[in-house]
């Protein structure tokens, strides 16, 4: 049933970031962040998938950072348990780890993002893990484009398999090729459902912004998310400044 969740296409985008990145080697230890979207979950799932039919080994382990941002809701189940019960369906298990704390006057979305990264990789380098997955897809590198020349002056995006640490790690971004609406089609067929973001600044960030422009750019020109996903490979450095 799993080889008839993903089409041909869309396999074959998968297939082709990974190869066009190198993202996977023999023997590769790979820690799956998980936030708890519809992305990372999926994620999990492919990495899985792919696991079975690859023709080389690695081994897969998922992660889950616990802000505790459920213990200002009473009642509301803890998002950690509902990403492990998900993964669970699909015998993938899901460590937890609780988020390292931030003073309350620092806590600020870059900031609490940069915190989790930090603890990620600290995992990463304690546990001999060789490569870091993450779920973002070409909707989230195109935003990112947006995201440093609205708010930081530069042109820069998030890149598919990027080295750290001279090589000893890398993040990986397998869904890089693929849209948004593809990975929620592929969750809805797995069954598939967000977690919660329980984070009192969700939904009002520079990002959400930033994706409302592009979605009235897109309107108004349908074939423009293609053209500026191009353009990220054809810079014409002559031409800037």
């Amino acid at each position: 049933m799993d080889a008839l969740i993903l089409s041909p296409h869309i396999n074959r985008r998968i297939g082709q970031a990974m190869h066009d990145y190198a993202m996977l080697a023999e023997g590769d230890r790979v820690l799956v962040a998980i936030s708890g979207g519809v992305d990372s979950l999926v994620l999990a799932w492919l990495l899985k998938f792919w696991q079975e039919k690859a023709p080389i080994h690695y081994t897969l382990h998922a992660l889950t950072i616990d802000n505790e941002f459920w213990r200002m809701h009473p009642g509301v189940p803890r998002p950690a348990d509902m990403i492990k019960e998900q993964l669970g369906r699909f015998g993938i298990s899901c460590a937890v780890e609780k988020a390292w704390t931030l003073a309350q006057e620092q806590r600020t979305c870059f900031k609490c993002a940069r915190n989790r990264r930090s603890q990620l990789f600290d995992i990463a380098r304690c546990q001999g893990f060789t490569k870091i997955a993450l779920g973002h897809h070409k909707d989230d590198l195109i935003e990112t484009l947006f995201l440093n020349m609205l708010y930081s002056g530069n042109i820069s995006t998030m890149v598919p398999k990027q080295e750290l640490f001279e090589g000893r790690l890398s993040l990986i971004r397998p869904l890089a090729y693929l849209e948004k609406q593809e990975i929620y089609d592929i969750a809805e067929k797995l069954g598939i459902v967000a977690v919660a973001n329980l984070c009192p600044y969700a939904g009002n960030t520079r990002r959400e912004k930033v994706r409302h422009i592009l979605d009235a750019v897109y309107s108004a020109e349908p074939e423009a998310k293609a053209s500026i996903f191009a353009s990220l490979r054809n810079v014409r450095k002559g031409y800037l400044l």
